[in-house]
């Protein structure tokens, strides 16, 4: 594993990142404001994390993150990289234009969690009416008609 390599490439570009690599994969923390160069560079480095294969959001009631896994199709790499957004505000650039597949992924995000990625193409629906009010995966949503509450 490039644990090391990855850490000091990141480190170089953004002193403020931590680090968790107590799971499978190594994690980042990035400020939303860092997100968008940080995702520039590991794209277009050495390390070529060109698959962005999983982008989704988490609701810890105080805060939503961010949640981006990354993989190097050329090394066999993954790594995951996580931001900390404000509750009452979400917002986050997209990265929509340098991996493909965040497109889907951001208005998924966009219409579940209430996220905003700024200067997305195309940030709408993909399933709820446009008069649906609420957003149906953050902890705090009330289904009147299932009776959710978590």
């Amino acid at each position: 594993m490039r644990t090391e390599a990855f850490k000091e490439y990141i480190s170089s570009i953004l002193p403020t990142a931590s680090y968790d690599e107590s799971g499978e994969w190594l994690n980042v923390l990035v400020t939303p404001a860092d997100w968008r160069n940080l995702a520039e560079k590991l794209r277009h480095s050495e390390h070529k994390f060109d698959y962005l294969f999983c982008l989704t959001c988490v609701d810890w009631k105080t805060h939503l993150t961010m949640v981006y896994h990354l993989s190097s199709t050329d090394h066999r790499e993954t790594i995951v990289i996580k931001s900390n957004l404000d509750r009452n505000n979400p917002e986050i650039e997209t990265v929509s234009d340098i991996w493909r597949t965040a497109e889907f992924h951001e208005r998924e995000v966009y219409e579940l969690f209430g996220v905003k990625f700024l200067n997305h193409p195309d940030l709408r629906r993909l399933i709820l009416t446009d008069d649906f009010e609420g957003f149906p995966l953050r902890k705090d949503f009330e289904d009147p008609v299932n009776m959710i509450k978590l």
